[in-house]
């Protein structure tokens, strides 16, 4: 698929990924953003993008938002993970009836196309690099059941109602706009309090850290390169952070020295997994690779972080 000279409906463009995608894809296509401005925020949405706000779980809202003059959905909108554990079983609905709304209305409007974010999470406590193609998914969390049960609508549809789907794994993605995550945490955490920073966990948990902008990038790459009826890909890093780290790398940036406080325990809440690595192996073969190794891509949205106040 081209990206240039299309109509798009972006889902949940007001946050942090949502977002930047959107302000890449003004540029050369009409966008249409629509969010209910539950996780993000209506100031992200870019100029030239229109902006409607909606409850895509709702059927009557997703009919309005979503006319047969679109080319594709980029299906980004989605019940946090970080911001919704405390209903878990309203995570796990919403999520499932956002996208089984939007594909049950592309099939009924005549539109082929969806991009859908899932998430690393799919995958639970896996060997890693874990590819693409590792079986059986086990996710600890009820956000990585909600990913793995909508990857399984979309495939439904893709091979049953001919819709091509591009699905994208992500690992951590961090970046300019306050979001939910470690980062932005610890940022608004120090300019709490400078003194001491607490940390979930034992801070040893090491995952893999990608910056907003390069997992725009791939994405849009991906949706140009690859035309299988479900196309699979893995968005990360070949490298790890730690916890501790990512704390010493946003006190650098804020320039303090705090005290560490840690939870205690192997991971921060119920259903972290304190290990992740994915392999971008298959990201690699379609001719993309990321150049922010993950200390540089949590240094940068930091950085951006801080900046922005």
């Amino acid at each position: 698929m081209q990206l240039s000279g299309t109509r798009l409906l972006v889902t949940g463009g007001a946050g942090l990924v949502g977002s930047q995608l959107a302000e890449r894809l003004v540029e050369a296509n009409e966008v249409v953003v629509a969010d209910d401005l539950s996780n993000g925020r209506r100031k992200s949405v870019p100029e030239g993008a229109t902006f409607v706000e909606a409850d895509l779980t709702d059927p009557d809202a997703v009919r309005d938002v979503l006319t047969p003059d679109f080319d594709a959905v980029f299906h980004l909108a989605a019940a946090d993970k970080y911001i919704d554990t405390d209903e878990p079983r309203r995570q796990f609905e919403a999520n499932g009836e956002m996208t089984y709304n939007l594909l049950e209305r592309m099939e009924e409007v005549g539109v082929s196309k969806l991009l859908f974010t899932s998430s690393s999470t799919v995958y639970g406590e896996a060997p890693r690099p874990t590819p693409e193609d590792y079986a059986p998914l086990e996710p600890i969390s009820v956000y990585g059941a909600s990913k793995l049960a909508e990857e399984g609508l979309c495939s439904v549809y893709a091979h049953s109602h001919g819709i091509t789907v591009w699905t994208f794994r992500f690992a951590n993605i961090v970046g300019p706009r306050f979001g939910a995550g470690v980062v932005p945490d610890f940022v608004e955490k120090l300019r709490a309090d400078p003194e001491t920073l607490e940390i979930l966990g034992d801070g040893r948990q090491e995952k893999s850290y990608m910056h907003v902008a390069e997992c725009v990038d791939a994405m849009c790459h991906v949706v140009e390169h690859a035309d299988e009826p479900v196309n699979t890909y893995n968005l990360g890093t070949r490298t790890t952070t730690s916890v501790d780290r990512i704390a010493d790398i946003v006190a650098e940036e804020m320039g303090l020295d705090p005290d560490y406080e840690h939870t205690g325990g192997d991971r921060g809440w119920t259903g972290d997994v304190p290990r992740m690595r994915l392999s971008i192996e298959k990201l690699r073969a379609l001719g993309w690779v990321p150049e922010d190794s993950s200390d540089e891509a949590v240094r940068r949205g930091a950085r951006e972080l801080v900046a922005s106040g």
